[in-house]
This record gives structure tokens, C-alpha cells and sequence, in this order.
């Protein structure tokens, strides 16, 4: 039992360090060619931050783990909602743009709201059987493309400032670039293996290790990313990478986890995205709350707390 729980936590590690490689060389990349750093913070960075959970979960649709496949993408995006903006929030208040709460919050939870109408057949159109489809996977992908162009459209506005980007050799930057890969990829082979051990020997099940364990352990880039920039009071990044990584986790890797095997859906997990939805409503109701267009300390605290009483009431249920 020790020994599986040693590979989890190696698995854990590899993937961070995987996706920090991966976002630096990427980045550096993306600088060499001369591509707008507001897309490189939008898309490659957000990539970087997703990419364990993209590798875990096209892990698990090969083994044909859908509770896996479920649980690390929505019980991310609850982690990310709740928590990482909470703890963000609590650093220093958070001011965010217009453009985030009439277009990217909203769109944030608009994916999840397609993804609770996609998966649930049984309880909303009388299927013999609920799962998202290939079908539905395209879907999400074509949603995603709609999300993509928005944010190309991004480069085309004038910012007073951007986020540094530091530029390696080009030797360097491809060295960063293989080297992200294959933790994300050794790392995540390692982290559902054994997250699957752990579950059987613990008589868990893989629902609920998906949207604890491996799905804070997923987010622990975005986690980072985001107490990094409200250290520096970057707020729109610390903001934009969670609703950003929200997106990419529904629309991309659900997508992709749909192409690769049709993914089986228990309405358990409707509970899961009400939570998310909730959260997401409630970061929209902070935005004209006390100060407009800001998450105050005072309600970063309520998203915390919302989240430590979803997690309590999780594992009560195991």
C-alpha cells in the first residue's frame, strides 16, 4: 500500500514540474515567433496549467476510467473556482476586467451548463444510457474554437502593459518543450494507475478520488499560478487563468477524452456541477458586490468556505 501512494505522490510531482517546463519553453517559443503575449497568457499558458489534466484523462478514457475522466475535470473545476480563487482572493483583492465578467466568466459557465445537458440522456431525454458521445465531444471542440478566436481577437487590443515572458536559447526552449511532455506524460501514467490502486484498496471509488486527490493534485499549476500573480497584484492573470483553465478542462479536454472512448455518465455527478455552477454564480455576484468589478477578501472567504464544506460533505459520502 506504501508503495503505491509513493508513485502517486512522483506521479504528482512529475506532472507539476512537467507542466512548469512546458509553459516556460512554450512561452519562449511563442516570444521567438513573435505571437502577442496576452494569447501566449491566454492559450499557452492556460495549456501549460491544463495539460496535467488533459494527460490524466486521456490516460484514463484508454483504461476506460470514466469516473476518472469526470471526476478530475469537474472536481478541477470546482478546485479552481472555489479554492484557488479563494486563496487568491484572500492574497489581495481581485480586480477584474470588463471583458471577464460579461464574456468569460459567463462563457465559464456556460460550457458547463452544455456539459450537464450533453450528459444527462436518462434524466432529460429519456436515453437508455447517459454519456457524452463522440458526437458531443465535437461539439465541445467546436465551442472551444469559438473560444480560441475571442481570444486571438484579444491581441488586436492595446494593453498598457504585459506580463514577462523571459526568452531562452532556442536549444533551451526545445529542451523545456520535451521535457514538459514527458513528465506530463510519465507523470500522469503513474498518477491514474495508482490513484485506481489506492481507490481499490482503500474501497473508495474512483469518483471520489478523481474529484479529490487527483483532481487538487491537477490543479496545483493553477493553484501556483494564480498566488504568484496576486502576490504581484496581476489580477487579471490570477483571475483569467482559473475561468480560462475552467474553459479549456470542459471544452478541450472533454472533447478529446470523447474522441478517444465515449465516457459513461452517472447523475451523481450533476451534484458536482450544481457546485461548480454555484461557484461560478457566485464569482459573478461578487463582481457587484462591494467593490464593482473586484473579489474582496470577504467573499474570497465565502468561496473557500463553500468549498471546504463541499469537500467535508464528499467524503462523508464514501
Amino acid at each position: 500500500m506504501l508503495i503505491p501512494f509513493i508513485l502517486l505522490v512522483l506521479g504528482f510531482l512529475a506532472v507539476i514540474k512537467g507542466a512548469d517546463f512546458l509553459v516556460d519553453g512554450a512561452s519562449s517559443l511563442a516570444k521567438r515567433l513573435n505571437v502577442p503575449e496576452i494569447v501566449i497568457g491566454l492559450t499557452i499558458v492556460a495549456f501549460g496549467t491544463s495539460a496535467p489534466e488533459l494527460v490524466v484523462n486521456v490516460f484514463s478514457s484508454i483504461a476506460g476510467k470514466d469516473e476518472l475522466v469526470l471526476g478530475n475535470i469537474i472536481g478541477s473545476n470546482v478546485f479552481n473556482t472555489l479554492f484557488i480563487l479563494g486563496v487568491a482572493g484572500l492574497i489581495y483583492p481581485l480586480e477584474v476586467q470588463k471583458n471577464s465578467v460579461r464574456k468569460e466568466i459567463p462563457f465559464s459557465l456556460f460550457a458547463g451548463v452544455i456539459l450537464f445537458i450533453l450528459a444527462n440522456d436518462r434524466l432529460l431525454f429519456k436515453g437508455a444510457v447517459s454519456r457524452l458521445t463522440r458526437i458531443d465531444g465535437l461539439i465541445f471542440l467546436a465551442l472551444f474554437g469559438v473560444f480560441l478566436y475571442y481570444t486571438f481577437g484579444l491581441s488586436k487590443i492595446k494593453t498598457n502593459g504585459s506580463d514577462e515572458v523571459k526568452l531562452y536559447s532556442l536549444f533551451k526552449t526545445w529542451v523545456f518543450v520535451i521535457l514538459g511532455f514527458v513528465g506530463l506524460f510519465l507523470g500522469g501514467k503513474l498518477l491514474v494507475d495508482n490513484a485506481v490502486i489506492i481507490a481499490r484498496e482503500l474501497q473508495v471509488s474512483e469518483k471520489l478520488i478523481g474529484l479529490t486527490i487527483v483532481a487538487a493534485g491537477t490543479s496545483v499549476p493553477e493553484l501556483a499560478t494564480s498566488a504568484v500573480a496576486a502576490f504581484k497584484k496581476r489580477c487579471d492573470l490570477a483571475v483569467g487563468n482559473v475561468v480560462g483553465s475552467n474553459i479549456f478542462n470542459i471544452l478541450f479536454i472533454l472533447g478529446i477524452s470523447a474522441q478517444i472512448s465515449p465516457v459513461h455518465y452517472s447523475t451523481a455527478f450533476n451534484l458536482d456541477l450544481c457546485i461548480y455552477g454555484m461557484g461560478t454564480l457566485l464569482l459573478l455576484a461578487a463582481m457587484f458586490t462591494g467593490k464593482r468589478r473586484e473579489l474582496d477578501r470577504w467573499e474570497a472567504v465565502i468561496l473557500l468556505f463553500t468549498y471546504i464544506i463541499y469537500t467535508v460533505y464528499m467524503l462523508s459520502r464514501k
